[in-house]
């Protein structure tokens, strides 16, 4: 049996698909990520946000739709840990396999992901009619109720540089967040 994972940006909706890990989430009270893979999210944070400030000239609706030009999108990852003690540790993040990209929506899956404990996704910036920067800041409503539904232990999302939200399960299945997370 597979857990569905949708990750949806403002109305659109795609899904991730993710295998089964265990009907109750171990227990852990802290999230360790090490030092090189928060790195690595701040370089693929970069690398799909570069082309955020050329839609000034597009207005709001052709941004959401993806009709405009495009350029920015978002990310999907798959992080691969365990939980030692009260502990998990983020061991790495990989690809998503299928991965499919859009300004505001991203979709992949993290199938036969070995020691699969969550997902790490971004946030692109938008810009105003200023050509200002809009920021999605932290998880969503909607990313919080996805990752309710879904078996991971940890979601992630990025939407500045140096800015990171985590949310885990508890034993009984209810999400924490915002979830204390350290870099080492």
């Amino acid at each position: 049996m597979k857990a569905m994972l949708a990750l949806l940006a403002l109305s659109m909706a795609y899904e991730v698909r993710v295998p089964l890990t265990a009907h109750r989430s171990p227990l852990f009270s802290v999230v360790i990520l090490p030092a090189q893979t928060r790195g690595l999210m701040s370089a693929l944070w970069v690398e799909n946000n570069r082309h955020w400030d050329e839609l000034a000239d597009q207005n709001t609706l052709t941004q959401l739709l993806g009709t405009g030009k495009p350029t920015q999108r978002e990310y999907l990852g798959c992080l691969m840990g365990d939980v030692a003690g009260d502990t998990l540790f983020v061991r790495r993040l990989v690809h998503a396999e299928h991965l499919k990209q859009l300004q505001f929506a991203v979709a992949g899956d993290c199938d036969g992901v070995e020691h699969l404990v969550g997902t790490f996704h971004t946030h692109p910036y938008r810009a105003d009619s200023e050509g200002r920067a809009v920021k999605e800041r932290g998880l969503s409503p909607m990313d919080l109720e996805t990752f309710t539904a879904a078996t991971d232990l940890v979601t992630m999302v990025m939407w500045d540089l140096d800015s990171l939200d985590v949310a885990t399960k508890a034993v009984d299945g209810s999400v924490r967040h915002p979830a204390a997370v350290r870099v080492r």
